[in-house]
């Protein structure tokens, strides 16, 4: 056996520390936390120590091509061709008939060359680094409110604040380490730990208390809250008047916290609560339960109009918004999905010469807008877009709509470029098998913007290659100048690093060596000696407290959306509202270790007992949950953490994006994944095994 090797865990995104132990084959013979590591000093949890040591799920080990309607083995040179041949001839028509499609799951190398690739090899316009069905809303409220992306706070705040508010995000389950900081915060006189979900939680039920509005009541409830915030005098008058702009007209448009509240669908004394909380030093976390909405910038934007109302924007407080994939920030970063590397805003000029001048482009090739999002970008299949190069994402189950989904990917030239048989794989003309996480030399950028090592300790399987390689492999055959030479890791970052000197997210301080050195770095980081810290507050001194903030005034900006929408409400024909949720030790779509069985379906006692008695339900329990657009097997299981009229499913299983709304939000294009109409049938009835005729027509 080797010695340890030092990594990054990217199962999610809190950047904990590991210690791999390899053997000669492609298995982990022991993981562990690593105490050496400043991030979690070598806490982990189980999912990121035994999906590592021992994922389940089919590797692709060998290329393969679609030969009669099969996918076939062939070798590298046949496979790469023949990927190359098909995205060629869509780039002779136009740099925007190929969609590119990243992840939050890449290395920031990879994730930088798939970003240069897309915008300054092809040009196109159809590219998203796959932070858009996560994180997008929260960056478009944090460029709203601060002129930058990513969150004031870091984990240092986590033990000095008082309140922990916990908004539409069960890190219980989705961040288990940064969870326990939370708890451990929250222990003590004068300290809570307060969640705001539908659902109770885990993390609810750990709770000190928790506020359950309707699904879809969110903002409604930051305005009630922030409303009662300015009834109570619980608002920072002079924090609000030295270092903000926009809040005397938000003011004025508040709506009367009574009427909020009943919007909601919560108590006046529910909205006193968190109003009362926010008067202490409070850390504010939210997760996909805000962002997956049409309502996600909107109220995320909210939840940071509670923190500068009430002054929590110092040391200790803040907005935090919780990332969704282990490297979701790493792509936001330096992908060049929303801005270019280092959060170059993207229709500035000037940037975009320097972006060009460094990849040694003409800046006309570069397209003139970010693009559609994933949602919009499958959609043009047909129509603007002839071929798709999908990396290590599974768009086929992970989007909403899958079925509509898949029907678009299975009329393109598709290359997959991935390290486990997946749906989308299955569609695919070209499938490229990567090396993964464990197996691939690079680095990660965790959720308070801390960037650390990732390193190998194993060897892939077979044929697999790292997505770096692969990602220059084609650039080779289709933009030959594009890469001066074929992309290494270190080289790929140093490249990237210098493109991000002078940004507000400046890592050009940033090198192997220093990460070696110190294992992880967080920025900016504009010189070799230099670390970001909480981000915005400058000082407190003689002078007073000062702050800064890139924006063209200087000052943070309130939002001014106060009522939301609800793109599909329930009526009598589907009369429940269906959420979506992670399991505790599960990934994604689920090809690391998905269960074979139907999904679970959660209801309340008194919605199961009602089928029950109405349908008679099976010994098997099982179940047809039925949207407009499909139908889907689960297996009911009352649950009395679900409220009435609320369905439950995991987000894990290939069947339940079938069901989803491809609605998304206007500004960040994220899609609304957590409530749609459904109902709920025997298996066999009418109707339940496929959206009518009519249901189909109306989308």
């Amino acid at each position: 056996m080797s010695d340890p090797v030092p990594t990054t865990c990217m199962r999610c995104a809190v950047g904990c520390g590991h210690l791999h132990d390899g053997e000669s084959g492609a298995d982990a013979a022991d993981v562990r936390g690593d105490p050496d590591h400043p991030v979690a000093r070598g806490l982990a949890c189980r999912r990121g120590l035994t999906e590592t040591a021992a994922p389940d799920g089919e590797r692709l080990a060998r290329p393969l091509v679609r030969r009669g309607g099969d996918l076939v083995p062939t070798d590298w040179e046949t496979a790469l061709d023949r990927a190359a041949a098909g995205l060629g001839r869509a780039l002779a028509r136009s740099p925007h008939a190929v969609a590119v499609l990243g992840s939050g799951q890449q290395t920031n190398e990879a994730a930088y060359a798939l970003g240069k690739l897309a915008r300054g090899g092809f040009g196109t316009r159809n590219y998203d680094a796959n932070t858009t069905l996560c994180m997008a809303s929260a960056a478009a409220a944090y460029y709203d409110a601060f002129g930058s992306d990513a969150p004031p706070p870091t984990y240092d705040d986590v033990p000095e604040a008082e309140t922990h508010l916990v908004w539409g995000a069960n890190p219980a389950v989705t961040h288990p380490v940064l969870f326990r900081w939370l708890r451990d915060g929250a222990d003590g006189a004068g300290r809570d730990l307060l969640v705001v979900d539908p659902v109770r939680s885990e993390t609810a039920a750990a709770a000190d208390g928790h506020v359950a509005p309707d699904p879809g009541g969110d903002l409604a409830l930051a305005r009630a809250v922030l409303a009662r915030v300015v009834e109570r005098g619980g608002v920072d008058e002079a924090f609000v008047a030295d270092v903000t702009a926009g809040f005397d007209a938000l003011r004025a448009r508040l709506p009367a916290p009574e009427a909020a509240a009943a919007e909601a669908g919560v108590a006046l004394d529910d909205v006193d609560r968190l109003a009362r909380a926010l008067e202490s030093r409070a850390l504010l976390y939210w997760g996909m339960g805000v962002n997956q909405s049409v309502d996600g910038t909107a109220t995320a934007g909210a939840l940071i109009d509670l923190c500068l109302a009430t002054g929590n924007l110092r040391p200790g407080t803040g907005p935090f918004s919780l990332t969704g994939q282990a490297n979701s920030m790493g792509a936001r970063l330096c992908a060049s999905k929303e801005t270019w590397p280092g959060h170059r805003p993207f229709d500035d000029p000037a940037h975009r010469r320097a972006v060009a001048d460094a990849w040694d482009v003409p800046a006309s090739r570069l397209p003139d807008d970010s693009g559609p999002g994933p949602v919009g970008i499958v959609d043009a299949v047909g129509d603007e877009v002839e071929a798709a190069y999908a990396v290590a994402t599974n768009p086929a189950a992970g989007l909403p709509d899958a079925a509509r989904a898949r029907e678009r990917l299975a009329d393109a030239f598709l290359v997959v470029q991935d390290a486990f048989r997946s749906e989308t794989v299955e569609l695919a003309d070209v499938v490229l098998p990567a090396a993964t996480w464990g197996e691939v030399d690079g680095t990660t950028t965790n959720m308070e913007r801390t960037v650390s090592r990732v390193r190998p300790a194993t060897e892939p399987p077979s044929d697999a290659r790292p997505d770096l390689e692969l990602v220059g492999a084609l650039a080779d055959r289709l933009v030959p100048d594009l890469f001066d030479d074929p992309p290494e890791p270190e080289a790929t970052f140093d490249e990237f690093a210098a493109l991000t000197a002078g940004t507000p997210a400046d890592c050009s301080g940033l090198a192997y060596a220093r990460l070696d050195a110190e294992l992880a770095v967080r920025w900016p980081a504009p010189s070799p000696t230099e670390e970001g810290g909480y981000r915005y507050y400058e000082a407190s001194g003689e002078d007073g407290e000062r702050w800064s903030f890139p924006t063209p005034s200087g000052r943070a900006r309130f939002s001014t959306a106060v009522s939301g929408s609800t793109p599909e409400p329930t009526d009598d024909d589907y009369p429940l509202t269906l959420t979506t949720a992670r399991l505790a030790d599960a990934y994604n779509t689920g090809v690391r270790g998905r269960d074979d069985g139907p999904p679970v379906a959660r209801v309340d006692p008194e919605t199961a007992a009602d089928l029950d008695e109405r349908d008679g339900l099976r010994d098997d329990r099982l179940v047809s949950v039925v949207s407009r657009r499909a139908a889907a097997l689960a297996r009911l299981e009352a649950d009395d953490a679900i409220p009435e009229g609320v369905v439950r499913l995991p987000i894990h299983h290939p069947s339940v994006n079938d069901l989803t709304l491809p609605a998304v939000d206007p500004r960040s294009r994220e899609p609304h994944y957590k409530a749609c109409a459904v109902r709920l049938e025997a298996p066999g009835e009418r109707g339940s095994e496929e959206a009518t005729e009519t249901e189909v027509s109306a989308r």
